[in-house]
């Protein structure tokens, strides 16, 4: 049965479709995985559009699907596959939920801002109360960022679960999603596909 990563937050512009995307493209080399789109904006959609014109990367499967064919679709893609990336919608409403509730792990982007952080607040709510673990990355990060540490202290003070790994603000996150690709993809060397394979690596550690 797959390992399923469901990306939510409550709040739109975090990053999230971006981080699933690069989630799922790093985790593909040698495993079976599937990514599912939720989200009624459809970016994971057209992303995945500009893959399929890209021959010799490595495979996954695709799906989107939303209502009341949801869990369906999530239960034939988990026993088909190793690990399966959920896309969420930018709300909390009936499909975030069942998402949610499919996981194995729930992972909340978070940019270093209070507005983020408030944001999360519900997101992991919904986690409890559907009793899957659930995890902050932090995203687009600033090089130098003061806010940053004030938002790594109050998470770290409350006890909220903050992953080690962190994502920064990078154009190469940008150049490599609309080429249909992921930055260990598009730039395997780089800063960037550094910090997504630190996360892919971490998350592995945790849903072992």
């Amino acid at each position: 049965m797959a390992i399923v990563i469901t990306v939510a937050q409550q709040k739109g512009g975090t990053g999230k479709t971006t981080i699933a995307a690069n989630l799922a493209a790093a985790l593909a080399g040698g495993r079976r995985v599937a990514l599912l789109d939720i989200d009624p904006q459809g970016s994971l959609t057209r992303w995945y559009g500009l893959r399929l014109e890209r021959p010799g990367l490595a495979r996954m499967t695709f799906s989107s699907v939303s209502g009341w064919r949801l869990t369906a679709e999530l239960d034939r893609l988990k026993r088909e596959h190793d690990f399966v990336v959920v896309d969420s919608p930018p709300q909390i409403d009936t499909e975030a939920k069942l998402a949610v509730r499919g996981a194995t792990l729930v992972l909340i982007p978070v940019q270093p801002s209070p507005p983020d952080v408030w944001a999360a607040e519900g997101t992991l709510k919904l986690a409890a109360e559907e009793r899957r673990p659930a995890a902050i990355v932090l995203n687009r990060v600033p090089a130098a960022s003061r806010q940053k540490d004030l938002v790594v202290g109050g998470l770290t003070a409350r006890g909220l679960p903050l992953l080690r790994a962190a994502i920064g603000n990078r154009t190469g996150f940008v150049d490599a999603f609309a080429a249909g690709l992921g930055v260990t993809e598009s730039a395997p060397r780089s800063s960037a596909a550094r910090e997504v394979r630190a996360l892919m690596d971490e998350l592995l550690e945790m849903t072992r």
